[in-house]
C-alpha cells in the first residue's frame, strides 16, 4: 500500500517527538475508524481499524526507555497494555463503550505529548508525568 508522500515526508523529518506525536495520531484515526466501523455492523473494517490501533500502541510501547523513564516508562506500558486489552475486548463484544474509552485515553496522551513539543522551558519528564497523572484518572488499571 503506498504511503501518502506528505506524511512520508513528515515522518522522515521528524524527531523522536515528532514520531510519537504521529504515532498517536495515527493510532487516534484507527480508533475512530473503529467505532464507524462498529455502528455501521462493518466487521472487516473494524477489525482491520483495531489491528492498526493495536500495532500503533506496540509501536509506542517498544519505544518507551525505560532506564531515562523510569515510573513513566513503567506507567505507560501498562496504559499501553491496558488500552491493548480493552480493544480485544471490544472486538469480541462489540463493545463501543471500550473503544471510546480507548480513544479518550490516547487523545488525553497526545494532547500531554503535544503540550510536550511546544514547551521549552520544562523537562520533558515533568509536561509528560501529567500527561499520565491526567490519563491515570481513568478506569484503568494494571
Amino acid at each position: 500500500m503506498p504511503m501518502d508522500p506528505y506524511l512520508e515526508s513528515r515522518i522522515l523529518a521528524a524527531d523522536p517527538v515528532e514520531l510519537i506525536h504521529i504515532l498517536y495520531e495515527h493510532a487516534l484515526t484507527q480508533v475512530k475508524l473503529a467505532r464507524v466501523a462498529l455502528a455501521e455492523g462493518n466487521i472487516p473494517a473494524r477489525c482491520h481499524a483495531v489491528t492498526k490501533t493495536l500495532e500503533a500502541l506496540g509501536e509506542l510501547e517498544v519505544s518507551l526507555d525505560y532506564k531515562a523513564g523510569g515510573a513513566i516508562s513503567q506507567n505507560l506500558a501498562k496504559l499501553y497494555q491496558y488500552m491493548r486489552k480493552r480493544l480485544l475486548e471490544a472486538t469480541v463484544k462489540r463493545d463501543a463503550g471500550a473503544l471510546a474509552e480507548v480513544e479518550s485515553l490516547i487523545r488525553t496522551l497526545d494532547d500531554g505529548w503535544t503540550a510536550m513539543q511546544h514547551a521549552t522551558s520544562a523537562p520533558p519528564e515533568l509536561l509528560y508525568a501529567h500527561a499520565v497523572s491526567d490519563a491515570v484518572a481513568h478506569s484503568w488499571s494494571a
